[in-house]
């Protein structure tokens, strides 16, 4: 595949920026040649789903994204017969449509959606690679260019929440994580044409607070939040009113740990 790791070209080619930490470009692409579904692994805001919609537009397929939730219903991906002018008609899933498209079906935080809604993944995610349809009796078989893609966060994942073994080992994984302050700067200039100097004090900011995860904070600052802060900061925010909006009051509703995190903001931004 070509470099599309910077962000002019990458624009132009219509392709999300995205910048790769290791090998997961690689990766991702073996498992599309060779069929073989993909479970990305991540805390909340590392890149997960810019990744996806990279590597769907560098391979040029469709990306049908699906976020999951409590309430997912083994219908609500495969499709649905619908009542229109006095007649029934059979509705598409997103899941049925990229299987018939040839796309990449991405279920965003798959351990959120019901166990007996993830089993209908099963007969796609080995040798048979085949979705049936059980309403209308159909049973599509995936053409080579389908591809099924799932994310969780494993922070989130408990005992009612995880995924099931017998799910697990139908697929190839990649571990995510933050990446390197080198790398998280560069995303931030990328993303926002924030000067040097200022994705360097974000990312840092970001680094003091990951330290406090699991001890004052329940999440780690992301860095999809460091994007927004400088965001705001070069519409013109003040940069400490912009940290606080975007590092502090999404990560928690205690007073206490609020302030101790505002004040390390001061200290940051000299004030």
């Amino acid at each position: 595949m070509n470099d599309l790791t910077t962000p002019g070209l990458a624009a132009t080619l219509n392709v999300p920026f995205y910048q790769p930490v290791g090998n997961e470009c690689a990766l991702f692409e073996y498992a599309f040649r060779n069929r073989l579904p993909l479970l990305i692994k991540g805390p909340t805001g590392c890149g997960k789903t810019r990744f996806v919609a990279h590597m769907a537009a560098r391979l040029t397929r469709p990306l049908i994204t699906v976020s999951c939730h409590d309430d997912l219903t083994a219908a609500d991906l495969v499709g649905r017969h619908l009542i229109g002018d006095g007649q029934t008609v059979w509705s598409d899933g997103p899941l049925t449509r990229a299987v018939r498209q040839g796309g990449i079906c991405y279920l965003d935080e798959v351990v959120e959606a019901r166990k007996d809604t993830t089993v209908v993944l099963h007969p796609l995610t080995d040798d048979r690679r085949i979705l049936p349809i059980e309403r209308t009796g159909e049973e599509l078989h995936a053409p080579d260019e389908f591809m099924l893609v799932v994310s969780y966060n494993p922070g989130y994942q408990n005992l009612l929440k995880s995924l099931k073994p017998s799910t697990r080992q139908r697929f190839v994984a990649i571990n995510f994580g933050f990446p390197p302050a080198a790398l998280e700067q560069k995303i931030v200039i990328a993303e926002t044409g924030a000067a040097p100097l200022l994705a360097t004090q974000l990312v840092t900011l970001a680094g003091h607070f990951r330290q406090l995860k699991d001890h004052d904070l329940e999440e780690a600052a992301s860095t999809r939040l460091l994007v927004y802060a400088a965001s705001l900061i070069g519409a013109g925010c003040d940069p400490v009113a912009a940290c606080e909006a975007a590092l502090v009051e999404p990560l928690t509703d205690d007073p206490d740990t609020a302030q101790a995190l505002l004040e390390v903001i001061k200290a940051t931004f000299g004030q």
